[in-house]
């Protein structure tokens, strides 16, 4: 729940949006910066400060000077900036950080990307310049070198500094991208998002200053970095578990198949029941990954993390729990069934050694499908449970 004062009804066309959390050193310089771009530029806007929590009178010196403060009850960058973006009245909406570090005067590049229609438009701080000191070295040459790159090899987003934090888009844009990151990684959520939703996305060039705020950051290098990862993962299931997983499961079935009826030699290699086991181990864990991939991707679009996907969606939907026990029910007494027979072909032997290349062509299969068969039942039933509390956080 976010709290707002003061307020108007009245449309403009820009609203700059702050996140603040303690800057009282840094923000009467930003706001000022803003207002004089507007005046500079005759446009009709605002200047918005989401406070998350400030306790050295930040909220009162955008008052003062004439801001709007929007109180966001919840803690987290991401959080006080879903509260500024909640209260614009703006065609467009402009950020950055409040701590000095962006020219709040140099927005009009940003500004004519989104009037020529570009629905999100990001700073590119390497394109622009950054001041020594401005970024530490592990950022400038590691964490946002990797997380741009993945941006671009998986979700072909075209920029070259997805952290960058001044960035605009328009409030129709903003609207569509429903935004549900509390944290760091919301700057990430924008991007992803808007590219799956087929925006269109530009760069401009910008600058990084030091902040001027005397303290350490409130990013935190590991703890931001580990949640943006895990973010980009639950982002794009389908590329990082379901194909390989597939792939997994397609090679391990061709090949085990091949190697129940008998030994393989290409070009000189001899393929046995060693290879049969490697087999079973990528069925089981192909299964695994695509399993995983299914209910992350359910998960990131009912937690509305991801764009909806009506289609499957529904094919979620239409699983019934029962379906899958009893397939799995089916796969297990298959492999207990394969068990039995070893036992009767030992029982015929007087119960003594057995033929390993032989017994393990049925043992090998028939431990696969009881070991696949329980993956089964326990992927319905937990996939029934994702479901059931998905419907319930829908309907509270």
């Amino acid at each position: 729940m976010t709290t707002t004062v003061p307020s108007s009804a009245l449309p403009c066309e820009l609203s700059i949006v702050m996140p603040c959390l303690n800057e009282a050193l840094t923000l009467e310089s930003c706001i000022r910066k803003a207002q004089a771009f507007l005046e500079r530029h005759g446009l009709s806007g605002e200047v918005i400060v989401a406070d998350n929590g400030s306790d050295d009178g930040s909220p009162a010196i955008a008052l003062r000077l004439g801001a709007r403060v929007v109180h966001a009850s919840r803690r987290g960058y991401g959080a006080a900036l879903r509260a500024g973006f909640e209260a614009a009245r703006g065609l467009y909406i402009a950020m950055a950080d409040s701590d000095g570090s962006y020219d709040w005067s140099a927005l009009a590049p940003l500004l004519d990307r989104l009037r020529a229609g570009d629905d999100l438009v990001v700073g590119n701080r390497f394109r622009g310049g950054i001041a020594p000191g401005a970024m530490p070295p592990i950022h400038r040459y590691l964490g946002n070198p990797v997380l741009s790159g993945i941006a671009r090899a998986f979700f072909r987003v075209p920029l070259g500094d997805v952290y960058c934090g001044l960035r605009g888009l328009s409030r129709a844009a903003c609207d569509r991208l429903d935004l549900q990151s509390t944290g760091m990684e919301l700057a990430l959520e924008m991007v992803v998002k808007a590219k799956l939703l087929g925006m269109r996305i530009s760069e401009v060039p910008t600058t990084l200053s030091p902040d001027g705020r005397g303290r350490p950051p409130h990013l935190n290098t590991w703890r931001d970095g580990r949640r943006s990862l895990l973010l980009y993962l639950a982002s794009m299931p389908r590329g990082i578990f379901l194909y390989p997983g597939l792939a997994l499961v397609a090679l391990g079935l061709l090949i085990g198949g091949a190697l129940t009826q008998g030994p393989i030699t290409i070009r000189g290699v001899h393929y046995d029941i060693h290879t049969l086991l490697l087999s079973s181990m990528a069925v089981l864990l192909g299964f695994q990954l695509v399993v995983q991939s299914v209910v992350l991707r359910y998960l990131m679009t009912t937690a509305r993390l991801l764009p909806p996907q009506r289609g499957f969606e529904y094919r979620i939907a239409t699983l019934r729990m029962e379906y899958g026990v009893a397939l799995g029910l089916a796969l297990v007494l298959a492999g207990c069934a394969g068990i039995l027979r070893i036992v009767y072909v030992w029982e015929a032997g007087s119960f003594g050694d057995l033929d390993p290349f032989s017994t393990m062509r049925i043992a090998i299969p028939s431990v696969t499908g009881i070991g696949l068969g329980l993956q089964v039942v326990f992927a319905s039933l937990f996939l029934s449970l994702v479901k059931w509390q998905a419907r319930a956080r829908t309907s509270s």
